[in-house]
Order: structure tokens, then C-alpha cells, then sequence
């Protein structure tokens, strides 16, 4: 497990090339990054990462940050997918004011480059089929075999290049390839397919195109045009930067550095979109923003801020290598963040009812409390109190241990926000369940004016049972069993938690809930942070638990 460099002084490497190109006026002193999502899902936690990582440092230099969609395969893309990039990127606090580009956008200058590469004797339309394209590949310690096709003329090459993007192929009848060096060590140099077809309508282009740009082409290729002079890619692409040199230095176009990094990887947490989408088609989830998936959707859901996922990535920092960072510091950043913003409720999600015997039976008192101690501008907010309350089953035991500083027969304790009460009878059913506390109430020990000198160790959260609000709460744990995934053996599927979700139906609330926006954060005391759920309506509140008080796994594997 990776421990993050929390150094706030101290540059990541990325950080360190870009100050050393500024100091050479490598590139006129410019930094331009950019942010290349494909809109074929919904990005999750490791696009959060770059994200913050490629405008942050355009922010940070004063630079600039492009957002281009990659969307070069209208079979997997839709505009319900770009539409959602959009909104997580501005959620997260990012903006991109006029740069926002498609790959789509360059569709004719990267034809007139393929076609430049045919004229050049670099590139060539095969026909050959998939299966034929991976042996001529060869393997990693044998060098690869020409294919029949490889020699032809550049004018068959251009009119059957032509004819693929003119729709006069079927797809997976032939591809083009650029002519490089099939003994290459390097395996993405052997000839590789930079158009195929695919007869799929585009979300922009519709059907005025048959064949696309594969990505290793095209990518290049746009941030060339763009201005990119820092071209920030996660780690798997390292061995690809031979080829994406190889296409800008042939084609005489201007060339951005390519710079990788090590991609994400949480405990607990898949970040695949082919398994994402399997968990929402298979319904094990109920969508991508389900508030158990690592989806940025997902996450907003739950509850977590922008702020705390900006900071996450900032502890985690930048690293060269593959590294696992443990999910319980994504969760301390949203708790450090909650505690800060969130306003102090009172919630009881498993109800027993106390009813004061001295207390007026039909008065009702409307008591101070506060919002936020974090936050001193936060102000206070009053909360009504009656003769009978709720409390919570576990907070009465009938034969307590030592050092039990809750309710008990004979006990003192303090009702948070209002008065020490005393237990003096805990009446039961037939059965033995104790179903309701008897309790007397000391008028001169109010809190804030407590002039009665007793001196309690225990408070308690407590709703009034006339003026609560029921809540439906829903209390996530890990989707998966196992911290690190890629250890798995077998199905993933295997080791998804089915208590991943615990739904409790019948909360009870104090009234001030029923103002509740999505906007707003709450911790309920002694229970967790929360926020109001999208599924949310006037006659059913419902709240999702963003996180825990604590550290509850950190907790459970000290013990193990």
C-alpha cells in the first residue's frame, strides 16, 4: 500500500518537466494541457485524478486546458455521455470556456494526413482479417511477417482508402495501416491499423463517414492542432509514445511531449468502464450514478463534495509507477470536508420512546441549538421538545456494563441541546421488550442555563414524538469484498458485498429535515454525514449516508 507525499511544497515530476521546459521557453513559455475523455460511459474516480491533474496545472502556470471527446467509435458514444463529462467537469470546480473540441472536429485533416502517409509509401489498406492481423503482429521475442497487402501501389492504396471512408466495405473487411517496422521491439510500431470501419451513425457526423480514426492516430494529431504542449496520458500509454512521436515527426507537424502517469487504483474500487457497465446492465447497481460506484455521478449522489475529491487528489499526488492507495483516504477527505460545512441534525433510526412524567403533558418548548461548532458564522436553529421523545433502542441497557454513560435504570444523562434526565422505570411487553422509558426531567439543568450543579458523562441524540418527520436512510458499505481486485480469482462478480446497501425504512427526524435541499450536508449526530437522495420527494424524504464518523474498516482491520 502506497503511503501519499502530502509535502503541499513539494513538485511532482510532471511539475518539474514543466518548470524546466519554462525555464528553457521550451514552448514559448506556454502551458496548454487538455482532457481527452472517450463518451462512452460516465467517468469515475481516476478521471476525477487527471482531471484535477490537467487543469490544475494549467491553472497553476497560467495556462490553458482544453476539453476534447475522443469519439472516434460511434458504436459505443452518445450524447448522454458528453453531456454528463460536461457537467462533472464543472461540478468539480474546472472550466474550459471556449476550448471544448471533438476528435470529430478534425475528421477531414486526419483523412488528409492518412492519405499523406499513403502518398508517402507509409501507409496501406489491407484486407486481411483480425485473426491474420494479430500473427503478422508476431510476438514480443519474434519479429512480425509483412502481409500480401503491404507492397501495394499508392494508387490502389488511395481508391480503396476512399472507398472505406465512402461506405463501399463492409466492416472488418479491411483496415488501414501505417508502413513502420514490423522487427520493432516494440509491438504498437508493427504496422498498426490507423483507420477501420465501422458503419454505426455518428452522434455529430451521422453516416457521412464509414471509417474512423483509431486512437493512437488521432490523438497526436489533435493535440498537434490544438497547441497541446503537454500531452498527459496515464501509464499504459508510455509504450505508445513511440508511435505517437513517429506519426507528427513523419506527417512534419509541430510536437507536444507526452508525459504518463500512474493511473489510479483505490481498495476496494473497479474503475473499468467494461465492468462499471456490466454492474448497471446486469443490475447489480441501479445505474451509473448508483452512489456505490466510484462514478463521479455516483459520487456527487452520495454526497461527497468537490472540494473533498479536489484534496483527495492533491494527497494523492503524481506518481511514475503503479500504486494502490487505500479508499479509506478518499473517504477522510470527504469526512475533513463534511465536518467543516456540514449543519448538525438529530436522527434516530431505531426509536424507543421515553416520555417525561413531570414534564407538562401539552407544552411544547423550542430549544436552541447549534448548526455547526466547526462554524462559528453558522448560527443556531431551534428544535421543538415535548413530554414524550425518542431515543435510540441501544442507547437504554437494563444491566450496563462499567463505564456505561448512557441510559440505564437510575442513570443520569443529557439530552443533547436540552435537559438531564433520570431513568426511573423501563416498562416491557408480554414478551419482555422493553417498550417504553418512564423518565423525570430537572427543569434547572437547561442547557446553555444549567444551574442545577449535576454533572453527567453521557448525552443523547432524541427526537420529540410529536413533531418528528419520518425518513427513509440508506447506509452504503464497500461494493466489493476484496481491497485489491485485481487479485481476484475468477468472476469479479463473486466478490460483490450483498450488504453493500442496508436500507433502514422508518427513521425518525427532527422537523427541520423536511427543508432539506440536495445541495445541503448533514451530519445526524452520533450516526454519519448525509445528504438528501435524488429519489427524494415531499411525502418521502429520503438520505443517503455519504460516510461514516469514523474509519469503521481502519477500526475492523486493526483487530484482525
Amino acid at each position: 500500500m502506497t503511503t501519499p507525499n502530502t509535502d503541499s511544497n513539494a513538485l511532482n515530476f510532471i511539475e518539474e518537466i514543466i518548470e524546466d521546459d519554462l525555464q528553457t521557453a521550451k514552448y514559448q513559455g506556454r502551458v496548454h494541457t487538455r482532457f481527452p475523455p472517450e463518451p462512452n460511459g460516465y467517468l469515475h474516480i481516476g478521471h476525477a485524478k487527471s482531471i484535477c491533474l490537467n487543469f490544475g496545472l494549467a491553472q497553476k502556470y497560467s495556462g490553458l486546458s482544453n476539453l476534447r471527446y475522443d469519439d472516434t467509435n460511434p458504436a459505443t458514444e452518445d450524447v448522454e455521455f458528453v453531456n454528463s463529462i460536461k457537467d462533472d467537469i464543472h461540478w468539480l470546480g474546472f472550466d474550459w470556456d471556449d476550448r471544448e473540441y471533438y476528435a470529430s472536429d478534425y475528421y477531414e485533416i486526419l483523412y488528409q494526413k492518412a492519405v499523406e502517409l499513403i502518398k508517402m509509401g507509409k501507409a496501406y489498406v489491407d484486407h486481411s482479417t483480425s485473426e491474420e492481423l494479430a500473427a503478422q503482429k508476431g510476438t514480443p521475442t519474434e519479429p512480425g511477417t509483412p502481409s500480401l497487402y503491404r507492397e501495394r501501389s499508392v494508387e490502389e492504396n488511395l481508391s480503396l482508402f476512399e472507398g472505406m471512408v465512402k461506405g463501399q466495405f463492409d466492416e472488418g473487411t479491411c483496415t488501414l495501416r501505417a508502413k513502420i517496422d514490423l522487427a520493432s521491439p516494440n509491438m504498437h510500431m508493427r504496422d498498426p491499423v490507423i483507420y477501420r470501419i465501422k458503419k454505426a451513425p455518428h452522434h455529430r457526423t451521422g453516416t457521412h463517414w464509414s471509417a474512423y480514426p483509431m486512437y493512437d492516430f488521432a490523438h497526436g494529431i489533435c493535440d498537434s492542432l490544438e497547441g497541446i504542449t503537454h500531452s498527459i496520458c496515464t501509464l499504459e500509454f508510455e509504450v505508445h509514445r513511440p508511435l505517437y512521436d513517429w506519426f507528427l515527426i513523419t506527417l512534419g507537424m509541430y510536437k507536444p511531449q507526452q508525459i504518463e502517469f500512474a493511473r489510479l487504483n483505490l481498495t476496494y474500487t473497479i474503475i473499468s468502464k467494461r465492468n462499471l457497465k456490466m454492474l448497471v446492465q446486469e443490475g447489480f447497481v441501479t445505474g451509473w450514478d448508483d452512489p456505490r460506484m466510484p462514478t463521479i455521478s455516483g459520487m456527487r449522489r452520495r454526497g461527497y463534495t468537490p472540494a473533498s475529491i479536489r484534496e483527495f487528489a492533491k494527497r494523492v499526488g503524481v506518481a511514475r509507477r503503479e500504486n494502490m492507495i487505500d479508499v479509506s483516504l478518499l473517504e477522510f477527505c470527504v469526512r475533513e470536508d463534511m465536518n467543516r460545512i456540514a449543519q448538525r441534525v438529530m436522527v434516530v433510526t431505531d426509536p424507543l420512546k421515553l416520555v417525561i412524567t413531570n414534564y407538562p403533558d401539552d407544552q411544547t418548548e423550542y430549544l436552541d441549538t447549534e448548526n455547526n461548532p466547526e462554524d462559528p458564522e453558522a448560527g443556531n436553529r431551534q428544535i421543538p421538545f415535548s413530554k414524550e421523545l425518542y431515543i435510540e433502542q441501544d442507547d437504554f441497557m437494563e444491566d450496563p456494563p462499567k463505564k456505561y454513560f448512557r441510559l440505564a435504570p437510575g442513570a443520569e444523562v443529557r439530552l443533547k441541546s436540552a435537559y438531564i434526565i433520570r431513568c426511573d422505570e423501563a416498562v416491557k411487553d408480554e414478551a419482555g421488550n422493553i417498550t417504553e422509558l418512564r423518565c423525570t426531567y430537572f427543569p434547572d439543568s437547561k442547557s446553555g442555563n444549567d444551574t442545577s450543579g449535576k454533572k453527567v458523562k453521557g448525552t443523547l441524540h432524541w427526537v420529540s414524538a410529536k413533531y418528528a418527520i419520518p425518513v427513509e436512510l440508506r447506509i452504503y458499505d464497500r461494493l466489493f469484498t476484496l481491497p485489491d481486485l485485481s487479485e481476484a480469482e475468477g468472476d469479479i462478480r463473486n466478490y460483490i458485498n450483498p450488504n453493500s446497501l442496508v436500507v433502514i425504512p422508518h427513521a425518525l427526524a427532527e422537523p427541520s429535515l423536511a427543508a432539506a435541499t440536495p445541495n445541503m450536508r448533514y451530519q445526524f449526530i452520533r450516526k454519519g454525514y448525509y445528504c438528501l437522495d435524488a429519489d427524494s420527494s415531499p411525502q418521502k424524504l429520503v438520505f443517503n449516508q455519504t460516510v461514516g464518523l469514523k474509519d469503521s474498516w481502519a477500526k475492523q482491520a486493526s483487530k484482525e
